[in-house]
């Protein structure tokens, strides 16, 4: 079953036009990578997504339902949450706090508990860090915090914006590691952004590879990943 669908997704940044008839399809329970180089177009993909930028033509389809027009918090409460490039925790506040704000557009307060526990059991260092403000933390625990604050909000839809970015590599395979923990356990579906075009393929079972905001090519990640002649025309690598 197909939960999201893109179909000649447009969007623009006042003359500069960022999408150009981008469509996509992102089956229920997959975890789909979108790759390029910088200003192809991968976060504003997701922007759109999530209803931070308004697309200018297009259509965007989630379980069904067209999400152009709707708020970032209509999407959120449908069931969509993005942990964002660069984390953009809230630094002031303790690792518990800033968890809980993930869970802003929930009321079942004993469920929320409970996956408050979930999430501090996946990443041990979180536990370890409940009462540090957010800012205290290294750049990995950062990133842990910014998806376990995407995880409260139990979407069916997860949007990551470069998980990997100013990582180490053994963080990176942690992190990787855990998305993909939860992506078998949960069969949360996933559409991650990434300039790290091996992780990415490596942890996903689908792939488009964006070139100055349109599809330049797509297809399943193993292929992909073996593909050396398409990540050096459209990634630079």
């Amino acid at each position: 079953m197909t939960l999201l669908r893109l179909s000649n997704l447009e969007a623009s940044y006042g003359a500069v036009r960022a999408l150009q008839g981008v469509s996509m399809d992102v089956a229920e329970g997959a975890v789909v990578a979108v790759l390029g180089a910088n200003g192809a177009g991968k976060s504003t993909t997701l922007k759109a997504i999530s209803g931070v930028v308004k697309p200018t033509a297009g259509e965007i389809e989630f379980d069904g339902k067209r999400l152009n027009g709707m708020t970032p918090n209509q999407i959120v409460r449908l069931g969509i949450a993005q942990v964002p490039e660069g984390r953009k925790i809230f630094k002031d506040l303790t690792v518990a706090e800033n968890l809980r704000m993930g869970a802003y557009a929930r009321s079942d307060k004993a469920e929320i508990s409970k996956d408050l526990d979930m999430i501090l059991e996946l990443f041990p260092r979180l536990s370890e860090r409940a009462k540090q403000l957010g800012g205290t933390l290294s750049g990995g625990e950062q990133q842990m915090l910014a998806i376990g604050r995407g995880l409260m909000a139990r979407p069916r839809l997860l949007l990551l914006d470069e998980p990997s970015l100013g990582l180490a590599p053994i963080i990176i395979a942690d992190i990787f590691a855990t998305l993909r923990k939860i992506n078998e356990e949960k069969r949360m579906t996933m559409l991650v952004v990434e300039q790290n075009a091996n992780i990415a393929l490596k942890n996903s079972s689908f792939g488009y590879v964006l070139q100055v905001g349109r599809v330049a090519v797509e297809g399943v990640a193993g292929d992909l990943r073996q593909n050396k002649e398409v990540i050096e025309s459209y990634m630079g690598a």
